[in-house]
């Protein structure tokens, strides 16, 4: 048993007050003995002996009635068959199952996944309430309410199988408060398995708050029960796709690889990765350490290869389904780049160091003084902005143009404009004579990584006049001076958006000289032009997915997938598409049940826990608490009465005598 106001349990102690009292009484009297007591004595034995098992009676039906008082006002919750007896059995009962990719994690003692243990608790559930209690499913992929006759078949529905999607629970959430809107009932219950992944409740989001009010607004009674799995788990290890780029410009074609590994356990190991490229296997054993790990790797290409597939993959462990990612390449598309700044020296430096070979057809650069409404940004790969930043429809079609894949930079101009959020700070000139120093650059990942080679970027040597440091521009990849952000990176969709604290110009810095400013724009260019690539990468889940998923066929397996819910790799015509799961849902960040909790108010809630298997519904229990008070204090009324005595009649007296 549980308690929803435990803090109250603290008066517990007050039920020791009829004892303290009736000890204090006790005191008050002194024992006298006198000669004709031991007459008395025997004679009222019998009686006392009676008088004392009622004293204690109702000294007991006191201290019980004190200790059911400060239970009630606790909140306790039951599970079990005490709790169910207790709580009456709604009209309808709405089950938001979460089936997501995180819901495969095993039971480090049984071996059962928590959406097994999930489907049969609440299968059990709702069975216990017959026929009397409708059943009502919506589950996270296509959160459509559906009506199970059978709620002892839960787990067998082909609808909450196993899955590689990731859940919005403040979505679920909503559509089971348009369900009830639609359809009125007298009691209602909302039942919610999940195993509380901060990136799928979202409790930051206002959405909670706007939906619960308008639940709570029903005429209807609506209840809250969460099921929360948050039972232990052995130790797990997933793998995410972050960019698969085609590198054709070298003598040797390759494809670059990188991925992030997350781990449970954060001791430095070594960890068994296999590739599977067109066919060909290809084992690493990687060196990994902490809870996070990027890794870069080039797989060489077959000749004659231009387009193809393959997988990552980790050893079994805790949850087999976040340990494949998958990737596809295809030829390297046109690169267009366009260049927006003023006709000056920055500008020529900028458009030579975007396109170093004018005579390749496949590269080509757009200078241009401005940005307006009628630029066609799609077919660009990249932009960099040398001007101050957009505004108004401008700076949307720009954002989409980011979050459509594309990569913008964005490099300092007069003006406190943002994008994005983010901006320039107050200039800062370096000393006569003593230019100002890079402290700090990410070697491992961004526009500035080491070369595959282990070659480092010219950085230490860059030379710094002038530069405005980056203010809210995302993952700082460059710092300098006192640790200012120099260079900083955003994702922003499927594309990313970069800010620069300098300029190419003698008078800023010596980022001109193209030692650092050539690789870091080609490894930009290269970021956006995966987006014309005819090759694709998807999510599980996505929208467009879910409207139009006719025609995707399986590539990398013999048993047929839905290309809606199942990651893989699919073909459509002369598109090829890798699917994974959402990158969130492998964060390991989750909500406390109790934080869980509080996202429904002013809504009834109650927890549902899970502990390895042995989790029941709990529900309230204080009006069976204030009842058992009643009880007591009616027990302690009725000890309190005087004892009934029976009236001796009184003798007959003779008439005329005198009594």
């Amino acid at each position: 048993m549980i308690f929803l106001q435990p803090w109250l349990l603290w008066l517990l102690p007050l039920a020791a007050l009829p004892v303290i009292i009736h000890l204090l009484n006790r005191m008050r009297f002194r024992t006298v003995e006198w000669a004709a007591s031991r007459f008395l004595y025997a004679k009222s034995r019998a009686s006392t002996r009676h008088a004392r098992v009622r004293q204690w009676l109702l000294l007991a039906c006191r201290v019980l009635a004190l200790l059911a008082l400060v239970l009630a006002v606790a909140r306790p919750l039951a599970g079990g068959w005490a709790g169910w007896m207790f709580s009456p059995a709604p009209d309808v009962v709405l089950v938001l199952m979460d089936h997501s990719a995180s819901m495969e994690m095993r039971d480090a003692v049984t071996g059962v996944t928590r959406r097994e243990r999930a489907l049969d608790q609440v299968a059990q559930a709702a069975a216990s309430y017959g026929s009397r209690t409708r059943c009502v499913l919506i589950e996270n992929v296509f959160r459509q309410p559906e009506e199970v006759a059978q709620p002892a078949l839960l787990p067998k529905l082909p609808e909450v199988g196993p899955t590689d999607t990731a859940a919005d629970l403040p979505a679920m959430f909503d559509t089971a408060a348009e369900w009830l809107a639609r359809n009125r009932s007298a009691v209602a219950e909302i039942w919610i398995a999940s195993d509380l992944k901060r990136s799928k409740w979202q409790p930051d989001s206002p959405r909670w708050r706007e939906i619960a009010e308008r639940i709570a607004a029903l005429p209807q009674r609506v209840r809250v029960r969460l099921l929360a799995m948050d039972g232990t788990s052995p130790p797990n290890a997933s793998i995410t796709l972050v960019s698969a780029i085609r590198d054709a410009h070298s003598a040797n074609s390759s494809l670059s690889l990188t991925f992030d590994i997350q781990r449970t356990d954060s001791s430095p190991s070594t960890l068994p990765v296999t590739v599977w490229m067109d066919g060909t296997r290809t084992h690493l054993d990687l060196a990994v350490g902490g809870a996070s790990t990027r890794v870069h790797q080039s797989m060489p290409m077959a000749p004659g290869h231009d387009s193809g597939f393959g997988r990552i993959e980790l050893p079994p462990d805790g949850n087999d389904r976040d340990n494949t990612t998958y990737f596809v390449y295809a030829p390297t598309p046109p690169e267009h780049i366009a260049v927006i700044g003023p006709d000056d020296a920055s500008r020529a430096r900028l458009v030579a160091a975007a396109d170093p070979f004018p005579s390749d057809p496949n590269i080509s650069c757009d200078p241009l003084d401005q940005a307006t409404d009628a630029t066609v940004w799609d077919k660009y790969a990249a932009v960099i902005w040398a001007i101050p930043l957009p505004t108004g429809s401008v700076a949307a079609q720009l954002e989409a143009f980011a979050k459509a894949g594309g990569a913008v930079i964005f490099l300092p101009a007069p003006g406190t404009d943002s994008f994005l959020g983010a901006g320039w700070g107050q200039r800062i000139d370096a000393r006569a004579g003593t230019p100002l120093r890079v402290t700090h650059w990410d070697q491992h990942d961004g526009p500035l990584a080491d070369s595959e080679a282990g070659t480092s970027l010219a950085l230490p040597a860059l030379q710094i006049l002038r530069a405005d440091p980056v203010i809210s521009g995302g993952d700082v990849r460059a710092s300098f001076g006192n640790d200012e952000p120099l260079f900083t990176e955003r994702i922003a969709g499927r594309g990313r958006v970069y800010f620069c604290g300098t300029l190419p110009r003698v008078d800023w810095s010596t980022l001109g000289d193209g030692d650092v400013l050539v690789p870091m724009l080609q490894r930009i260019v290269t970021q956006g032009a995966t987006r014309f690539a005819a090759s694709s990468f998807l999510e599980t889940g996505d929208a467009s997915l879910l409207q139009d998923s006719a025609g995707w066929i399986s590539l990398d397996g013999t048993s047929p997938r839905d290309i809606r819910s199942q990651a893989g790799i699919y073909g459509k015509g002369e598109r090829l598409a890798a699917v994974n799961r959402p990158a969130a849902e492998d964060s390991p960040e989750t909500i406390t049940p109790d934080d869980a909790r509080q996202l429904f108010n002013p809504l009834s809630a109650t927890l549902w826990e899970d502990r390895g298997g042995n989790s029941s519904l709990q529900g309230e229990v204080w009006r069976a608490v204030l009842f058992a008070m009643l009880f007591f204090l009616i027990g302690e009324s009725l000890l309190s009465l005087p004892p009934q005595t029976t009236a001796q009649p009184r003798p007959a007296i003779p008439v005329g005598a005198t009594p």
